[in-house]
């Protein structure tokens, strides 16, 4: 999708124009609490504007790895979970990318799934146990082929940026609101003998910006993820040739009710669907913060019309919603692509199995070793710190 891609170029631009100034008015802020004085705030945001690049150049290195670590993925090797990787490697020759994102797995029951990068040279794709556990192959091609189309179209360069600015602009805010509560700045304010009417005013746009700050971030982060997952199904749609998959995959999503581990504000635009908290129940038609509502992007891939390519997509969406959401250069550019009906699951695709399958996979990617004892044929699986040349079984005492 060339717009979406060049739209997203411009907007990382932007974004992080846009939230390094929201951060250098928090440090602006910060500094006039603790000080009570105007020069503090030049100091502040100084500091915040250092904090902003240092910030910048941690997104383009290792941005991705700090969101992968806040939810808690491990990466995987293809031995670990050959079918998730077939279904990556299969995706990812279907978009054309350079290189084949890293696979993750996330110890959660909750379904999901995520995509993070730089860029689709640097990129890696996280499900959740969950989705291993809920989906069957076709299902599971329909998610990770809408990862895929994240990674294709740079969304996942734009919201690992905006991710790791969000975050640094709600820990500052939360530490200056703190400060202002403890009454610091204010009492300095006090207890200064001049200036005090100046020193008021600032104070008090400095709770101003404080408190509307992280909101006004937080919807402009918002804001880019709607748009971006009707384009990721498209992208989906496309790259499989079977747009039910995803259909049938977010309706199971939109059916679970169980809650998710990673409630992280930062995290949760990027996930498929937005992450379920504790006694919540998901709503198909209500309209979520961060992603739109499950029911419509079931009824767009639903009528396209045995068609599963962009202009089939954007027609289901005007049907749906009375506007486009793909470009003109993008449509004017796609060709006619068919639906091709997938082969039925086999026993392999049993949710037990697939369960099984899943956990091992993750305990591979944390370390532990698997190790069948040959006299009883009980599977042990070995923590880093107890790997050793021999160990007894627990179930007959043998070695193993």
């Amino acid at each position: 999708m060339w717009e979406q891609i060049a739209s997203n170029k411009r907007k990382s631009v932007l974004i992080v124009t846009a939230m390094g100034v929201i951060l250098i008015g928090i440090g602006m802020a910060l500094g006039e609490i603790f000080t009570g004085q105007p020069q503090g705030a030049l100091l502040g945001g100084a500091i915040a504007l250092g904090i902003w690049l240092l910030l910048w150049l941690f997104t383009r290195v290792g941005g991705d790895d700090a969101m992968l670590q806040l939810a808690g993925a491990r990466e995987i090797k293809k031995q670990d979970h050959p079918q998730l990787f077939n279904v990556v490697e299969e995706m990812t020759i279907a978009a054309q990318l350079p290189k084949m994102p890293r696979v993750f797995i996330v110890d959660d029951p909750s379904p999901n799934a995520f995509a993070v990068g730089r860029d689709p040279d640097k990129a890696s794709v996280a499900v959740t146990i969950g989705m291993l556990r809920t989906m069957n192959r076709d299902e599971l091609q329909g998610v990770v082929a809408h990862e895929i189309g994240h990674i294709k179209n740079r969304d996942v360069a734009l919201m690992t940026t905006a991710g790791i600015m969000l975050g640094a602009i709600v820990i500052l805010a939360d530490f200056g609101m703190r400060a202002m509560w403890l009454g610091g700045g204010a009492r300095r304010s006090r207890d200064d003998s001049g200036g005090g009417g100046a020193q008021a005013i600032l104070m008090i746009v400095a709770l101003v910006f404080m408190i509307l700050s992280p909101i006004l971030d937080q919807l402009i982060y918002f804001a880019l993820s709607r748009r971006r997952e009707y384009l990721a199904d498209a992208s989906s749609a496309l790259y499989t040739r079977w747009p039910e998959g995803l259909a049938s995959a977010l309706e199971k999503l939109g059916k679970a009710h169980v809650p998710q581990a990673d409630q992280n504000r930062v995290t949760a635009p990027m996930y498929i669907v937005r992450p379920l908290r504790q006694g919540e129940q998901r709503s198909f038609s209500s309209a979520f913060a961060t992603h739109p509502p499950l029911a419509k992007r079931i009824e767009v891939l639903r009528h396209m019309a045995g068609n599963a390519d962009f202009r089939a997509y954007d027609q289901a969406y005007s049907q749906a919603t009375g506007t486009h959401v793909i470009g003109a250069r993008t449509l004017a550019a796609a060709a006619q692509v068919d639906v091709q009906t997938p082969a039925a699951g086999g026993e392999a695709d049993r949710p037990h199995r697939r369960l099984r399958t899943a956990s091992d996979a993750f305990l591979a990617g944390a370390g532990y070793e698997r190790r069948s004892c040959s006299n009883c044929g009980a599977v042990l699986k070995i923590p880093r710190a107890r790997q050793r040349p021999t160990l007894t079984c627990p179930r007959c005492g043998a070695p193993v």
